[in-house]
């Protein structure tokens, strides 16, 4: 009988990695530090009625193979009955061979339902017959899975804007999963879009319950946003620019940028940049006051596809890598809040792989030896988060900075159905030290390197970031 795709020893080439997966690795916890999971849906454990809800909606990552395989939109981000988009989808399936959906297709098949035999179309229908029996169960309800996959800390992405209600409701309902807020303020810079933002603005007011006609003001309700996460357990914010923001006004310049955007007047590029710069800065210094982690996702170019952005929106699969140049900036940005002793804990994800050298260097300017890894190279991001690209992001940091102090992969998704993301990366990160203990260029000593290996999984996430058990 041959050997089923997803095994045992997938993905681990010698023996070396063999045991360090299944010794160190296999069974640590998981620390979701960042993922977008609504919030919503643990608060009500949504229990999942088909394949399609838990696995397919909202799913971009899909979307972008279906397309590129030929599959109408209707298909994919449509009307089309569930059934008929998980058909389609598993007509791609087949034809993902050498990307990396392929191995996450039937590792998630199988760590979710023992689904064995390759999704094709012929397949499908007892595939999905399988899975929706099973959802049916308590199991598959969002807690079911959290606990299932011993997730013991959630960081979702919120906007401060967030009045965090379904967070209340997860922490009285017994989980014993920890699900925090991110504080993501991106939504604060948009004074190009005065009239968008304006809205976010009063909104601002609503949750804050200040009143806000000047900067001062802006910056006050936004701090008391950022106390009332602190409160509800945040730790992290989050920050996602095609490139960091350091272009610092002066006090009055940042004002008046306000101003021109409260009277409804947009905000020049240039001006746009300064204000989220002041704003940013503000933001560095709290995060520092807290010990909160900062968290900078660089480096992408979003809705590239006008026509099919505006025909479905965005997060539908119409972002790809920029080649923006970023080191200068975050530069500026990093130095300027260390140089008033307010740089925060900061993980630094880039998108471009030729990157990966520039920021683990930059890294290294930044640390004080005031916390171990105080600076991270943050783990392969959004196309960077396959085999490939996370031994790039491994090798980078191995060789230029602390490989044992790296806080470890996280989810970044939406799904439920996206927690063998972690049991991958281990297999990823496995391999490569076995590999390299069978050729003699770590010591042959599994204490020591599982040890380490163990750190990765869990244990440097939980220490760096503060969370307790």
């Amino acid at each position: 009988m041959s050997k089923a795709f997803i095994h045992e020893d997938f993905l681990l080439e010698t023996k070396a990695s063999r045991r360090l997966f299944h010794d160190y690795a296999i069974d640590e916890p998981i620390l979701d530090y960042h993922c977008h999971l609504p919030p919503k849906e643990v608060a009500e454990n949504r229990q999942f009625r088909n394949l399609f809800e838990i696995w397919l909606e909202g799913d971009h990552y899909k979307w972008r193979a279906m397309r590129a395989g030929g599959v109408e939109e209707r298909l994919c981000t449509g009307d089309a009955e569930p059934y008929d988009k998980f058909l389609a989808w598993a007509r791609t399936v087949p034809q993902t061979l050498c990307n990396p959906l392929y191995h996450w297709t039937h590792l998630e098949l199988k760590r979710y339902f023992g689904v064995d035999v390759l999704l094709n179309e012929q397949t499908a229908p007892a595939v999905w017959a399988q899975a929706n029996e099973q959802l049916a169960s308590p199991e598959f309800s969002a807690h079911g899975i959290l606990n299932r996959f011993q997730v013991k800390v959630v960081g979702t992405t919120d906007d401060p804007t967030d009045d965090l209600t379904h967070h209340q409701t997860i922490a009285k309902s017994g989980l014993g999963t920890r699900v925090v807020p991110t504080f993501r303020p991106d939504k604060a810079y948009n004074v190009h879009q005065p009239q968008v933002w304006n809205e976010w603005v009063k909104a601002l007011e609503q949750a804050s319950g200040v009143s806000i006609s000047n900067l001062v003001q802006f910056l006050d309700a936004l701090k008391k946003r950022h106390d009332f996460f602190h409160e509800m357990g945040g730790r992290l914010s989050d920050h996602g620019m095609e490139k960091c923001f350091a272009n610092f006004p002066s006090d009055a310049d940042a004002a008046a940028i306000f101003d021109k955007a409260r009277a409804g007047k947009a905000a020049t590029a240039d001006e746009m940049e300064k204000f989220a710069s002041h704003v940013m800065l503000s933001i560095g210094r709290w995060n520092a006051e807290k010990n909160w982690t900062m968290q900078m996702h660089l480096g992408v170019r979003r809705n590239n596809n006008t026509r099919l952005f505006k025909k479905v929106g965005p997060d539908t699969g119409f972002d790809s890598i920029a080649d923006t140049p970023q080191i200068t900036p975050l530069a500026n940005f990093l130095d300027r809040l260390d140089q008033e002793n307010s740089l925060p804990k900061t993980i630094l994800y880039n998108l471009n792989p030729a990157d990966n050298y520039a920021f683990a260097t930059m890294v290294g300017n930044f640390q004080d030896g005031t916390i171990p890894g105080k600076i991270q190279l943050g783990s392969g991001w959004w196309f960077l988060d396959q085999k490939e690209a996370m031994q790039w992001q491994i090798r980078a940091l191995s060789n230029l900075g602390l490989l044992s102090r790296f806080v470890g992969m996280l989810t970044d998704s939406r799904s439920f159905m996206s927690y063998p993301r972690h049991e991958y990366f281990r297999r990823v990160l496995c391999n490569l030290l076995g590999r390299d203990m069978e050729t003699g260029e770590l010591p042959n000593d599994f204490d020591l390197v599982g040890g380490m290996v163990r750190n990765i999984c869990y244990s440097n996430a939980k220490q760096f970031m503060g969370f307790t058990d």
